[in-house]
């Protein structure tokens, strides 16, 4: 979500920048019954042809649109000119208090608009995560997310903070909701029924990747706690019982599509999460990804240690526990001197420990949007549009983009039970003048389709290849 303000950071010592390539000696394990191929210390979701797979793409949400007007700010252009631009996931917000606006009964009318943008997003081939929103919690503290009957204060005051938004989740009324919910057996059960509601509107629909369960969990704090401290006990506790329980709910209706758990945001300060296991077979990892002095409208300081902190800290949770990590949000204020050089760092970031994300979002305007008020594109939000591999017939041993040269490297060796081509997703926008294309290894021959470059080896199971995309 857009941010205004954060925490002070946390100083930290910080471990090497990861590379990004994994050891050729690492091995692949694959598993047909969880639909994910791990390589090294990564984990990538994988198609039914034993592909693995990768994503980029936006936030769609539309915080404004109450009743009637609900999720009226979205429509099919969004998809079709995400898609155009070689784009293929997004995260579609939606609020527990339109769906659920009185305890038990449920807007068929809102389940029916989210399914109509799923209809769009496959007709325009990109997948998407349902995204159960909130911010602030919801409508009892004038914001969007959980609902009204949903909450218990405690009778305790409420101060709006408007320039300060984000300090609301401090208040002590805001932190006594937080764990009601968690802790209330009705209201535990309520939200438990809303997501399998969801999943069994929605769990078979084609465009479905998964579910995000809850945007941004917060927690109360207990006397004498820091925001370190109150992160790994409730982490650790309630909020790992609190994934499970709702993925759980999930199974009873939708065994296939994958659930994403998030951290705290106590992440972006560098601090490894204290998530337990997720007892699921199709979990991912969806942590948030902002850079907390631009958060407070500084300017992006690359030699600064948010990103090496960042990266020491992510990946120890999904290596143990063989997760997908897919960010589920980032952004940053456009206009800053260093936003290209901050959407730069940040996207060679995620190519070394993730396997895909969502940027702060799809839309026309002002803040974080893609796009500004006229449909352009910004000029450092051009950078999001990237060269990437989609689907790898293999182990993805490295890749990465260079803005400066514009060329893009993939290396992959193949995998006995991996078929079909690696498709590489080439916008035109990135090489408006036409691109080349090399492949290094033997018996591999590739074909340029437009916006696809597929590349079919024909080498032995373990056979290395390399491939770069360049301007012309």
């Amino acid at each position: 979500m857009r941010r205004t303000s954060r925490f002070a950071p946390v100083v930290l010592a910080v471990a090497a920048l990861l590379l990004g390539v994994v050891p050729a000696q690492a091995q692949a394990r694959p598993d047909r019954t969880t639909d994910r191929v791990t390589v090294g210390d990564r984990t990538f979701i994988a198609d039914g042809r034993g592909r693995a797979l990768q994503w980029r793409g936006f936030n769609l949400a539309d915080k404004s649109g109450r009743g009637a007007d609900a999720l009226a700010g979205i429509h099919e252009s969004d998809l079709r000119d995400m898609s155009a631009r070689g784009f293929n996931l997004a995260r579609l917000a939606f609020f527990w208090d339109d769906l659920e606006p009185t305890p038990g009964h449920y807007d068929r009318g809102y389940l029916a608009k989210m399914r109509r943008i799923l209809d769009w997003a496959d007709r325009h081939g990109v997948k998407v995560v349902l995204d159960a929103h909130q911010d602030v919690y919801g409508p009892h503290f004038g914001a969007r997310g959980i609902p009204d009957w949903a909450t218990r204060d405690d009778g305790l005051p409420f101060t709006p903070i408007p320039d300060d938004w984000f300090s609301q989740y401090f208040e002590p009324s805001v932190q006594a909701a937080f764990d009601h919910l968690y802790k209330d057996t009705d209201l535990r059960a309520a939200h438990a029924r809303m997501w399998t509601t969801v999943a069994s509107a929605l769990g078979r629909h084609p465009a479905l990747l998964g579910y995000d369960l809850m945007n941004e969990p917060f927690a109360k704090f207990l006397e004498g706690e820091d925001l370190p401290a109150a992160a790994a006990r409730f982490e650790a506790g309630e909020l790992t019982e609190m994934w499970n329980r709702l993925a759980r709910a999930i199974r009873l209706v939708d065994r296939t599509s994958w659930v994403f758990v998030e951290p705290t945001v106590i992440v972006g300060l560098g601090v490894p999460t204290r998530l337990g296991a997720i007892d699921d077979p199709h979990a991912g990892y969806a942590p948030h990804f902002y850079e907390t002095a631009m958060e407070t409208g500084a300017d992006y300081d690359p030699s600064g240690t948010f990103i090496p902190a960042y990266e020491a800290a992510i990946g120890d949770y999904p290596t143990r526990n063989r997760m997908p990590v897919i960010v589920g949000e980032w952004g940053g204020n456009p206009y800053v001197p260093h936003a290209s050089r901050f959407v730069t760092d940040m996207t060679a970031a995620m190519d070394r420990f993730s396997s895909g994300w969502t940027w702060w979002q799809w839309c026309r305007g002002g803040g974080y949007c893609f796009l500004d008020q006229a449909g352009a594109v910004k000029p450092s939000a051009r950078l999001l549009v990237q060269p990437y591999a989609r689907a790898v017939a293999g182990d993805p041993l490295g890749f990465a983009y260079d803005p400066g040269t514009r060329t893009y490297t993939l290396t992959f060796r193949t995998r006995g039970d991996a078929a079909g081509p690696t498709e590489i997703t080439v916008p035109q926008e990135a090489y408006p003048n036409g691109y080349r294309v090399t492949v290094r290894g033997g018996g591999a021959r590739w074909d340029a389709r437009g916006r696809t470059v597929a590349v079919t080896a024909r080498g032995r199971a373990g056979a290395t290849y390399e491939v770069k995309i360049s301007p012309k």
